[in-house]
């Protein structure tokens, strides 16, 4: 169960994973099953109910279940209802959560549990994920405890960012029909409101999270966000499983976005999509010159205000810098006055475009995440498979992907664990002294290109993790 997956509605990474993990899972010989929200603008085959009767808050809603094509052979189920899901855009309006947000996916979670018991299709496992489906595991040991229908039924939550915790008022409890009992602070009770993340850590059977490192840091106040407490009295049942890449749409050698094509052993084409990067940020032609490739979102986690005490150095040294993404206005500005301040050298886009995203991982020399932290990130696995060489904070994901150029055999790029400007600019000022070295920087960028992040491995790791939960 999931607020949104690739290819009907998409926010950020959690849809990749749910749009390709259960593809996986079923080639493993398991059955699978996606349901979400029907948000506008999504387009579904058929009806399998009209008419679903939930009581949500005192309040009987009716929705209905609704089906699309299947996708390699996973089923993909709606919940209609579109006073809750036909809006302009998945969870807010004008940069506000809409307020009502605890009712629209406490909606979805009523009429999964709902839909499963008219379809006589009992779950082993229930994969839910972040806040929004946090409410499953809750109601299956509440509202449904004494139903027998489900009492084989096990639930994993997947945490997948844990700064996004759907904190809501207390007076939310009734109108998503809990009991007023949860609200203490053994539950769901929250610094005065209440937190259904705190709730589905505390419900779930099991837990998990997308990276190894990243379950280990949300242990300590600095990433828990408030509730590492609540996760270490179940940190033995808290698991990191990396997320998985999707090579078929991000491998060089193929890669219809690109001016050409290239791989590990023919890497001719790659000076052809560093040109085209450049020409498509109307920088002049300087081939010499390093390029510095983001695409992020421009937001306080993604570490880009390191860049504001060091960018006339950077330029300075040699390297160009290219940046898309769209944001807070504050990291916007900024990286529009540097691209004013330098336009022989630095490019910015801010906006979202797929494409030129799949050009930057081409084209650049190096790819740069000074993440304050990442769960997982998933930009440094495709920059490795483009042969751009990762910069990044070690942290998170980024920690697990990436082996730094002086403490590996192998290594595959550049780490730095500080969080100031000065430890950026050194991380990087290594990294150009390697470029200045052709043959060690074509064997970086081949070490790069040979990892293999893709989705089987950890399929099996989740597999492995929902057999654990099946009664023995």
């Amino acid at each position: 169960m999931t607020p949104e997956a690739v290819p009907f509605a998409k926010t950020g990474g959690l849809a990749d994973v749910m749009g390709t993990l259960p593809r996986y899972v079923r080639q493993l010989g398991h059955e699978t099953a996606v349901i979400m929200p029907r948000y506008r603008g999504i387009q579904t085959k058929k009806i399998l109910i009209p008419s679903l009767t939930i009581a949500l808050g005192g309040e009987l809603r009716f929705c209905s279940i609704q089906e699309s094509d299947p996708i390699e052979g996973v089923r993909f189920f709606f919940v209609d209802y579109g006073e809750y899901y036909n809006r302009e855009d998945l969870y807010l309006s004008n940069h506000q959560d809409y307020p009502d947000n605890a009712e629209r996916f406490a909606c979805l979670s009523l009429a999964s549990l709902e839909f499963a018991k008219r379809a006589s299709l009992a779950p082993d496992v229930i994969h839910c994920n972040d806040w929004q489906t946090a409410l499953v595991p809750i109601y299956l040991k509440t509202l449904y405890r004494n139903d027998l229908f489900f009492q084989k039924t096990r639930t994993l939550l997947a945490i997948h960012n844990m700064a996004y915790q759907g904190i809501f008022p207390r007076t939310v409890v009734p109108k998503i029909s809990l009991p007023q009992s949860l609200y203490n602070p053994e539950g769901l009770e929250f610094h005065g409101n209440i937190c259904l993340l705190k709730g589905g850590i505390l419900f779930a059977d099991k837990l998990s999270t997308v990276s190894r490192r990243y379950s280990q840091e949300i242990l300590t106040p600095h990433f828990g966000h408030g509730l590492e407490g609540v996760l270490r009295k179940r940190a033995a049942d808290l698991t990191g499983i990396l997320n998985g890449v999707d090579y078929s749409k991000w491998n060089p050698s193929m890669d219809p976005s690109l001016a050409a094509n290239y791989s590990a052993d023919q890497l001719e084409g790659k000076k052809l999509c560093k040109k085209d990067l450049l020409d498509q940020f109307g920088i002049p032609e300087s081939m010499h010159r390093p390029v510095i490739g983001i695409v992020s979102r421009m937001a306080y986690q993604k570490g880009l205000d390191l860049l504001h005490n060091v960018a006339d150095d950077i330029v300075n040294d040699g390297c160009s810098l290219v940046a898309l993404g769209t944001g807070e206005k504050k990291y916007t500005n900024y990286f529009l006055g540097l691209q004013e301040r330098y336009p022989s050298y630095v490019g910015v886009k801010i906006m979202y475009d797929e494409a030129l995203a799949h050009k930057i991982q081409a084209g650049a020399d190096i790819f740069l995440m000074p993440s304050r932290y990442e769960p997982c990130g998933l930009s440094q696995i495709y920059s490795l498979r483009y042969g751009t060489v990762p910069l990044v904070r070690a942290t998170g994901g980024l920690d697990d992907t990436i082996s730094d150029f002086d403490q590996s055999p192998t290594p595959t790029g550049f780490k730095f664990s500080g969080t100031t400007p000065a430890d950026l600019l050194r991380t990087l000022r290594r990294a150009l002294a390697v470029y200045a070295t052709p043959e060690r920087w074509t064997q970086l960028m081949k070490n790069g290109m040979s990892m293999d992040y893709s989705w089987p491995q950890p399929a099996r790791d989740y597999v492995e993790l929902y057999q654990s939960l099946l009664p023995h």
